[in-house]
């Protein structure tokens, strides 16, 4: 029997506007090869978490905070994602690292967004607004997002797509990071996630 989606999980810790995204691409037909099967969190308030029940998606978390380990806290990650059956993931703003162990046991199959054009402004210590600061402060006249596959190296995975966003003079990181977001993060995230989806299903039904 043909495999008709993948069911993805989607990795989170905060608001989820990328989160949400997915859920608008899934709705919309964009994402069609892949199924958001559940939303896991490492905070126990994560917005995002609300925005997955308000569309009907299972959800979870693991708070760091009760393992006694950083093992133990993948291994509890790696556990509810194989419950739900997914077989790809989504980091939409996940703030944890995850370890060579993890990204290895789903080898080309996590995704991530970072919101800048890789190589540019990446690595350990750049996420949030730090990247667009980072990006003024070098005065660069063009930045963007990327999405890539995830590895034990911080931002480090092969890229798949990428979208550039004219930097602005009056800019402040606020403005460039909410530009970012829109003209770039919530379109080239679902196409990637889609584009992947596609490939392991196509892998799957031959």
């Amino acid at each position: 029997m043909k495999t008709k989606k993948i069911k993805i999980a989607v990795l989170v810790s905060g608001g989820g506007t990328n989160l949400q995204a997915l859920i608008d691409a899934q709705k919309s037909g964009i994402l069609q090869s892949g199924k958001i099967a559940l939303v896991l969190s490492n905070k126990a308030d994560a917005f995002a978490l609300q925005r997955a029940a308000d569309a009907g998606i299972p959800t979870a978390t693991v708070l760091k905070s009760v393992c006694l380990s950083q093992e133990q806290f993948e291994d509890e990650l790696i556990k509810k994602i194989e419950e739900a059956g997914a077989e790809m993931i989504v980091l939409a703003g996940f703030m944890a690292i995850l370890s060579k162990k993890f990204t290895a046991h789903f080898e080309r199959r996590i995704l991530n967004v970072h919101p800048s054009l890789i190589p540019s402004f990446c690595g350990e210590g750049f996420y949030g607004l730090r990247v667009h600061k980072a990006a003024l402060e070098k005065g660069v006249k063009v930045t963007g997002a990327t999405v890539h596959f995830v590895n034990e190296i911080p931002d480090g995975g092969e890229i798949i797509l990428q979208k550039a966003v004219t930097v602005r003079d009056n800019d402040t990181p606020e403005t460039l990071q909410k530009r970012v977001m829109r003209q770039a993060e919530w379109k080239i995230l679902p196409a990637a996630t889609e584009k992947v989806a596609a490939a392991l299903l196509e892998a799957k039904n031959h």
